[in-house]
C-alpha cells in the first residue's frame, strides 16, 4: 500500500493543509444543508397542499343544567379525542404532505357571555360529538359560526385593541403544573371532601365583561405516540445521577465503541472495574430515592407520574379584545394571568406569558411597528388555530389538559352566564295518554276554555332566559343583541325539527 501521498500532505504546511481540505471535503456539509433545506421547502409546500383539502368547523358545547360530572370526565373526553392519532409512512408524507390534524378547544366570553367551543375537521366532528356525549349524554352540540370572522386581524385599528400571547411552561416540560387532584379540600373535623374548581375565578372574570369586551382563550392539541415519556424519564435520571443510554444514530454508536475500548484499556491496566468505582461514587446506587432532598424526590416521582399518562402535543394562546374605549388590561388581562398562577407550583412548573417573543408588548426601540407586528402575528395564528406559528408545541398530559379546560360544577361554581341544556331530555313514559287533534291545537291558546284550567305559558327559550340574566346582571345589553354562534344554532334545530315533522298532507284516521 502506497501511503506517500498521505505523507505529503501531512507534510505540506498548516495553511496549505487546511485549503485543501476545505476544498475537497468542505463542500460536504454545505450540501447536506441545502438537500435537509429542500427536503424541508418541499414538505412545507406539500402541507400547504394538503391543509386546502381540509374543512373545519366550530362546535358550540351546551353543558347540562345542575353539572355534577366531576373533572375526570373531561380526562375521559380527552383519551377518546386522542383516539385521532395516526402514523404515515414515507409518501404519505413527503409526496401527499399527510400531517396530524390537531382540535382546538376554546373558552370564549363575548360582552360578558360564555361559551365553550370545540374545533374540528369534518371528518372528525362525530367522534368529538361522541367524546362529549359518552360522558355529558344530556350535552347540546351545534355547529357555530366562527366568532373571530368579524373582529380586524391588522392592527392598529381604529376602533379595537387586543392584548395577549402564548402561555408556555416555565421549566422543562417534564415536569408537570399544579392538577385539578391537588384542589381537593378535606375537612379535618368531618372528613367532608370538597373540590375548590379553579375555573370558579376564570368564569366569574368571563362574565363581568361588558359589552364590546372579549376574552379568548385557546388551548391547540394534537394527538401523539409514545416517544415522549423517554424524554421525560431522561430528566428523572438525570435528578437521579443514573447513566443514560447513549443516542444519535451511527455518531453515537461510533463514540459508544469508543467509550467501551477505553473501559477495557482500564481494567487491564488497573484491575478495576470503572462500572465499580462509579458505583462507590454512588452514582449506581440502588437506595438514591432514600438520599435526595425532599425537592428532589417530588420532581421525580411527578415526572414518572406524567409519563405514565397519556399525551398531547400542545398551544396555549389568550386574547383579550376590546373596544379602545374599553380597554380595561389590569382587570382582564392582568386577571386571566391571574388565573393561570393557580397551576403553578414552584417545585415543578407553571405556565406563564411568553413576553419575549409572543406577548404583544415591546421595550426600547421601535416600540409602536414591533408591538403591532406582534398583535398581527398572534390575531392570525389564533384564527388560524394555528399549531405551527409562534412558540413550539410542548407535551401535557390528560389531566393538565381537563385541569386548564373544563366545564364548570356548579355545586361549585355560579356561572349564570354560560350556555347551558335547558333541562334533562328523555322519552315520555309509555303509559301517557295522547289527546286528539283538538285538544293539542288548544294546549297552547292564550285564553281558557270552559271546563278548563288556564294553561302554563310557554317555557321561556335559553337565548330569552340569557337575556334576563343579562339584564339582572346590569350588563346594559340589548334585547335583541344576538351571539355569532346564536343563528347557526337556531337554524339547525329548526331544520331537525323540520325534518322531524310529518308532511302536510299526511291524512289522518
Amino acid at each position: 500500500m502506497d501511503i506517500a501521498p498521505i505523507q505529503d500532505f501531512f507534510a505540506l504546511p498548516y495553511n496549505q493543509m487546511m485549503f485543501k481540505l476545505l476544498i475537497n471535503f468542505g463542500w460536504m456539509p454545505i450540501a447536506a444543508v441545502l438537500v435537509w433545506g429542500a427536503m424541508k421547502t418541499w414538505v412545507y409546500y406539500k402541507n400547504l397542499k394538503y391543509a386546502e383539502t381540509l374543512s373545519f368547523i366550530l362546535l358550540a358545547i351546551d353543558i347540562p343544567k345542575g353539572n355534577e360530572q366531576s373533572v375526570k370526565a373531561i380526562e375521559n373526553l380527552f383519551t377518546y379525542i386522542a383516539g385521532a392519532h395516526r402514523t404515515f409512512n414515507l409518501l404519505e408524507i413527503y409526496w401527499e404532505g399527510c400531517y396530524q390534524i390537531g382540535f382546538s378547544f376554546e373558552i370564549v366570553s363575548i360582552d360578558g357571555y360564555t361559551q365553550f367551543l370545540i374545533g374540528t375537521e369534518v371528518r372528525f366532528r362525530n367522534l368529538v360529538e361522541s367524546a362529549v356525549y359518552s360522558q355529558y349524554p344530556d350535552a347540546e352540540i351545534s355547529e357555530v359560526n366562527d366568532y373571530v370572522e368579524d373582529l380586524p386581524s391588522t392592527f392598529p385599528d381604529d376602533e379595537w385593541d387586543i392584548w395577549g400571547g402564548e402561555f408556555i411552561y416555565a421549566n422543562n416540560q417534564a415536569f408537570p403544573i399544579k392538577t385539578y387532584h391537588e384542589f381537593y379540600d378535606i375537612n379535618e373535623k368531618t372528613g367532608d371532601t370538597t373540590f375548590k374548581d379553579p375555573m370558579a375565578g376564570l368564569m366569574d372574570l368571563c362574565g363581568s365583561l361588558q359589552k364590546g369586551e372579549q376574552l379568548w382563550y385557546q388551548i391547540i392539541v394534537y394527538p401523539t405516540g409514545f416517544d415522549w415519556p423517554e424524554e421525560l424519564n431522561k430528566e428523572a435520571k438525570k435528578i437521579l445521577k443514573e447513566k443514560t443510554s447513549s443516542s444519535g444514530g451511527v455518531i453515537g454508536v461510533f463514540f459508544s465503541g469508543i467509550w467501551e475500548l477505553f473501559v477495557e484499556l482500564f481494567h487491564q491496566i488497573s484491575g478495576e472495574e470503572l462500572g465499580t468505582m462509579a458505583s462507590e461514587n454512588g452514582a449506581d446506587d440502588p437506595l438514591k430515592m432514600m438520599q435526595l432532598k425532599p425537592q428532589e424526590k417530588k420532581q421525580v416521582e411527578a415526572i414518572q407520574n406524567k409519563a405514565a399518562q397519556l399525551g398531547f402535543e400542545v398551544k396555549n394562546r389568550f386574547i383579550y379584545i376590546a373596544k379602545k374605549e374599553l380597554m380595561n388590561k389590569p382587570k382582564v388581562a392582568y386577571g386571566f394571568v391571574g388565573y393561570m398562577k393557580q397551576f403553578l407550583d414552584l417545585d415543578l412548573n407553571n405556565l406563564k406569558i411568553d413576553m419575549d417573543m409572543t406577548a404583544t408588548t415591546a421595550n426600547y426601540f421601535f416600540v409602536d411597528s414591533r408591538r403591532n407586528a406582534k398583535r398581527n402575528r398572534l390575531m392570525i395564528a389564533y384564527k388560524g388555530r394555528s399549531g405551527t406559528r409562534g412558540r413550539a408545541r410542548k407535551i401535557m398530559t390528560i389531566d393538565e389538559l381537563a385541569t386548564l379546560w373544563h366545564f364548570p360544577i356548579e355545586t361549585v361554581v355560579k356561572a349564570p352566564l354560560v350556555q347551558k341544556t335547558p333541562g334533562r331530555k328523555s322519552e315520555p313514559p309509555m303509559s301517557l295518554p295522547i289527546e286528539d287533534e283538538t285538544a293539542q291545537e288548544t294546549f297552547f291558546d292564550s285564553e281558557p276554555q270552559a271546563g278548563r284550567p288556564a294553561p302554563l305559558p310557554p317555557t321561556p327559550s335559553p337565548k330569552q332566559k340569557r337575556g334576563r340574566i343579562k339584564e339582572s346582571r346590569d350588563l346594559k345589553q340589548g334585547e335583541n343583541d344576538s351571539l355569532p354562534w346564536d343563528e347557526p344554532r337556531e337554524k339547525e334545530k329548526a331544520s331537525k325539527k323540520k325534518a322531524g315533522a310529518p308532511p302536510e298532507n299526511l291524512p289522518f284516521a
